[in-house]
């Protein structure tokens, strides 16, 4: 499957929703839904995107997940059935995450919170030190663990899966997930 750069460039503002759970113990959030992921309605659908190979490496998934097509009900079970939740920081889609002002990140954390205070995960995996900082202004933020809590749920900040991410490949991300995944209880 493939789209032109002028049908990538019409799901520009288009929102993909919440692939979460009735038992969501790792909420995973992303920046926010690139163009791909908002032309097939699935997230981190990209080709190329590191996150599904990272979350099959670290065993979190006992498969291979390809989202580049969209999601398929049996993925979207299995991620359920793991404890696997995905959401965005803004919900809004673009070419780059650049696109997205610190006003609009900020509004994006505050409505996230109210996402964590209604599923309860155990754990809420932030992908990308850069948007988290942002986010919820905290400039010195690292990765790893935050050493806070949002109602009830361990703060993590883990690695951003794009392609875009050169310091990162599919085993340094499996290690940081597979951290996060423990944490959360997911491999109970």
């Amino acid at each position: 499957m493939g789209f032109t750069r002028e049908e990538l460039l019409a799901c520009r503002g288009v929102t993909v929703p919440d692939l979460i759970g009735t038992n969501c113990r790792m909420l995973f959030v992303g920046i926010n839904p690139g163009l791909w992921t908002a032309a097939v309605g699935a997230h981190f659908a990209r080709p190329g995107n590191r996150f599904y190979p990272a979350l099959y490496r670290a065993g979190i998934v006992d498969r291979l997940i390809d989202a580049s097509a969209g999601m398929s009900d049996d993925d979207q079970d299995l991620l359920c059935r793991r404890g696997i939740g995905i959401t965005n920081v803004v919900d809004r889609a673009t070419a780059t995450a650049a696109e997205l002002s610190a006003d609009e990140l900020r509004a994006g954390g505050r409505r996230l919170r109210t996402t964590v205070r209604r599923v309860a995960p155990s754990v809420v995996a932030v992908a990308g030190i850069t948007a988290y900082r942002s986010a919820f202004g905290v400039p010195r933020a690292v990765a790893g663990p935050q050493g806070e809590t949002w109602d009830g749920a361990a703060v993590w900040v883990v690695p951003n899966p794009s392609g875009l991410n050169a310091h990162e490949n599919v085993a340094s991300l499996a290690q940081a997930y597979a951290r996060a995944a423990r944490a959360a209880g997911v491999f109970d």
